[in-house]
């Protein structure tokens, strides 16, 4: 068996042969940032998906959160007769599955049937970007904290209870707390001792202020594998969690107290390693570090849409609850929502928009591309803020996601980033999200109005 968990072709070859793994969970990541795919026979995917890649129905890119067919997708439609993508493995991403028996795992990127890359898809977003950062002989490295509350009822018992009156691991505050996540550990360990047999680097974990909340970290790497880090870690966290007969959230709010966050640092070295954000400019910094700050704050209102993209994400953004209200930049100043960290070669932003419901690959994407606005328009960096940047007067995120897939649709950085069709992609599946949350009657309607209007 392989030590760290990654797989190289002929390990699994031989792993097959022994018959160690039996299957093949063959994985893209959706817009909603979920893993889909298939499970294959392992003596398929050896002997045909990894030459041939596999297809699926090109829908996995233009349904709902339910997975139901909805309009205005120019790339998948009845009318277009909803035909297959490719799913082409990238080998580098194979890796064991420890908590599921003989079982091992590929991301694959998405690409049309004559094997073209397909725009919308969010791992292809994200390598566009990166593209972008070769070309000026830059590396982004990324850090994602994931932050998740633990439930004492399984899944099916949640559903049943439209997710009402559950039972938090925790019955108190457990933020830092030893004593209170000892009462979860053994899931806890699990699911850092299983990410560790998959080839995950985990730093630590540690209770969090609402009830039953916790984040598990891992060490910073190349932008685009720890986003596939980050999809796998959130499946698979789900999926421990189910054998452990609890349930778990990464839902940005899940009730009046304090939500998953999903805060990103980022940093960017040259392609030879070299640290490139550091320098002799004020607080440290290099002048590519104050372009790559000023480009963030330039665009954070036009791009928050791919930073917080469900409606729920924007109930997380509440004055003086550690999630982020106002456009602003410091030094370790949590009430910003860019924070500065680090020195020298550790020197990053911490991007604290978005939520656990975030897609990694289209929130990477957008901070990189912001940051190289910052730096090929040399744009120059306003004074940090100091104090509490909750009562400041420096302008506000959105508030809902129908401004933010306006500010979105309307705005020229954006499109020049990333494309019109992935623009108009994007902005049509928050237009399907608003018009399902309109159309819908909550249970906060009935209690409020049931007897009393």
């Amino acid at each position: 068996m392989t030590s760290n968990g990654k797989l190289s072709v002929s390990e699994l070859r031989d792993l097959v042969g022994l018959g160690q793994i039996d299957t093949v969970l063959v994985a893209i990541t959706d817009m909603q940032g979920r893993l889909q795919g298939k499970r294959c026979g392992a003596r398929y995917f050896v002997e045909e998906v990894l030459a041939h890649g596999t297809e699926g129905c090109n829908y996995l890119l233009a349904v709902d959160v339910d997975m139901n067919t909805v309009d205005g997708y120019e790339m998948s439609s009845w009318e277009k007769g909803y035909g297959d993508l490719l799913m082409a493995p990238d080998l580098d991403t194979l890796r064991l599955v420890p908590w599921l028996p003989g079982t091992a795992m590929v991301i694959c990127d998405i690409q049309w049937l004559d094997g073209s890359p397909m725009p919308a898809s969010p791992r292809q977003i994200l390598r566009k970007q990166l593209d972008r950062l070769a070309e000026r002989d830059l590396v982004a490295y990324v850090g994602t904290e994931l932050e998740f509350i633990v439930f004492n009822d399984t899944f099916e018992t949640a559903w049943n209870k439209r997710y009402s009156g559950l039972e938090p691991a925790n019955q108190y505050n457990v933020d830092y707390s030893l004593l209170g996540t000892a009462r979860v550990e053994p899931l806890l360990r699990d699911i850092r001792n299983s990410m560790t047999g998959a080839g995950l680097y985990v730093e630590s974990a540690k209770g969090e202020c609402n009830l039953g909340q916790q984040e598990i970290a891992f060490r910073f790497d190349e932008a685009l594998r720890t986003c596939d880090n980050h999809s796998i870690y959130k499946n698979g966290a789900k999926e421990i969690a189910a054998l452990h007969g609890k349930s778990l959230t990464f839902m940005a709010k899940f009730d009046e107290r304090e939500g998953n966050s999903c805060h990103i640092h980022l940093s960017f070295r040259s392609t030879s390693g070299e640290a490139v954000l550091a320098g002799d400019r004020p607080h440290g910094f290099s002048r590519l570090m104050e372009g790559f700050i000023a480009g963030q704050l330039a665009c954070l209102e036009e791009f928050t849409y791919l930073l917080a993209p469900n409606i729920n994400s924007y109930k997380r953004f509440v004055p003086g609850s550690f999630a982020p209200t106002a456009v602003a930049w410091g030094l370790d100043n949590r009430t910003c929502a860019l924070r500065v960290v680090g020195h020298g070669e550790s020197l990053r932003v911490e991007n604290r928009l978005p939520g656990g419901d975030v897609n990694p690959y289209l929130a990477v994407a957008a901070l990189i591309a912001a940051g190289l606005h910052g730096i090929e328009n040399e744009l120059e960096l306003e004074p940090m803020f100091e104090g509490n940047a909750y009562t400041s007067d420096k302008p506000h995120v959105p508030t809902t996601l129908g401004k933010a897939a306006e500010l979105f649709g309307t705005s020229a950085i954006a499109r020049d980033a990333f494309g019109d069709d992935v623009v108009d992609h994007y902005v049509n599946a928050a237009k399907v999200e608003l018009d399902a949350y309109n159309a819908a009657v909550t249970d906060w309607e009935r209690i409020r109005g049931f007897e009393r209007l």
